[in-house]
């Protein structure tokens, strides 16, 4: 296995992770956005506030989500298996 090839599988491995988790991050990202504005707006300062519509979020954008990500993540391991057989070869 050549130094390119690694680099190449770790390159894969990270470009995939960062394409799976953007869609839920940033669901969850622009949802404690409007909480913190909605905070500021009303000067209600509780933390607990935050963690509950994140959640739901979280759990939204997994339902929404979440057949993507599983083929994506089929097709990355389908394919990750494959290269590893033709180094064994």
């Amino acid at each position: 296995m050549g130094i390119d090839l690694a680099v190449n599988l770790v390159y894969q491995m990270f470009k995939i992770t960062l394409i799976i988790s953007t869609p839920v991050i940033l669901l969850i990202f622009i949802v404690g956005l409007l909480i913190s504005i909605l905070q500021a707006a009303t000067q209600i300062n509780e933390m607990t506030i935050t963690f509950v519509p994140k959640i739901i979020a979280a759990l939204i954008g997994l339902i929404i989500f979440g057949s993507w990500m599983t083929t994506k993540l089929v097709d990355y391991t389908r394919e990750s298996f494959e290269t590893i057989i033709q180094i064994i070869k």
